[in-house]
C-alpha cells in the first residue's frame, strides 16, 4: 500500500491505495476538485456537504454516460473479393502497358 496525497478543495488529504495506483488516484482527485471548482458561488460553508454534492454531480454524470447508446461497431464491407482481385489484376496489366509504352516497348497484353 502507498500513501499518497491529494488537494481537494483546498484542502490536503492523505490516503491509502494500492501501489502503482497513485498517479491514477491523484488524477481521480483532480476531477473532483475541478466539479468542486466549478460549483462556484454555490460552495456551502459545511466541506462535507461540499465534497457530497461534488460527487453526486459526477455520479450524475457517470449515470447519464452509461445511458448513452454504445457506438455502432462498423460493418463489415460489403465487396466480392474475387472481382475485387480480378480488377486490381487488371489495374496492375494496364499500369505495366502504360510503363512499357513510356519506355518505349510494346504492350504486354
Amino acid at each position: 500500500m502507498s500513501d499518497v496525497t491529494l488537494s481537494v478543495g483546498g484542502r490536503n488529504y492523505t490516503v491509502s491505495c494500492a501501489d502503482g495506483q497513485e498517479e491514477h488516484v491523484q488524477r481521480l482527485a483532480t476531477v473532483i476538485d475541478g466539479k468542486l471548482g466549478s460549483m462556484g458561488a454555490n460552495l456551502s460553508s459545511q466541506e462535507a456537504k461540499n465534497l457530497l454534492f461534488a460527487a453526486l454531480l459526477l455520479a450524475d454524470e457517470l449515470d447519464e454516460a452509461k445511458k448513452e447508446p454504445a457506438p455502432a461497431e462498423p460493418a463489415e464491407p460489403d465487396f466480392d473479393a474475387e472481382r475485387l482481385a480480378g480488377q486490381l489484376e487488371r489495374i496492375a496489366l494496364a499500369l505495366e502497358n502504360a510503363a512499357s509504352t513510356l519506355e518505349g516497348g510494346g504492350s504486354l497484353s
